[in-house]
């Protein structure tokens, strides 16, 4: 396990539904997948390392959550504006998107 953090430290987390409107290959990336989503009225791109686990097309229209105010990073020559939430195996050579129940919209805060 990691280190313990306050409620406060969780609080300043913004976890949202999304949803993955496009998928692109990123040139020169093993790993990496831009992908284009959906955050309630707005849009955005992160890069998420889930290209081996995951077929693009059966991605499209996928919902996720995301950490919406983690400062942008470069990856690959792509600007990531975000991070996807997934569980893996110690090794990561298992990786799962975290599911929803159904009815959730885009946009909407994870608590």
């Amino acid at each position: 396990m990691s280190e313990e953090i306050s409620y406060e430290d969780f609080s300043k987390l913004d976890l949202r539904v999304a949803i993955i409107r496009e998928v692109h290959e990123i040139e020169g990336a093993d790993k990496l997948l831009e992908l284009r989503i959906d955050v309630g009225k707005e849009r955005r791109t992160i890069v998420a390392g889930i290209k081996e686990h995951y077929d693009s097309d059966d991605l499209i229209g996928k919902q996720i959550i995301i950490v919406a105010n983690l400062a942008p990073r470069k990856m690959k020559g792509v600007d990531s504006h975000g991070m996807l939430l997934a569980a893996s195996d110690k090794d990561h050579k298992k990786i799962l998107l975290l599911a929803l129940d159904e009815g959730a919209e885009s946009g909407w805060k994870v608590s």
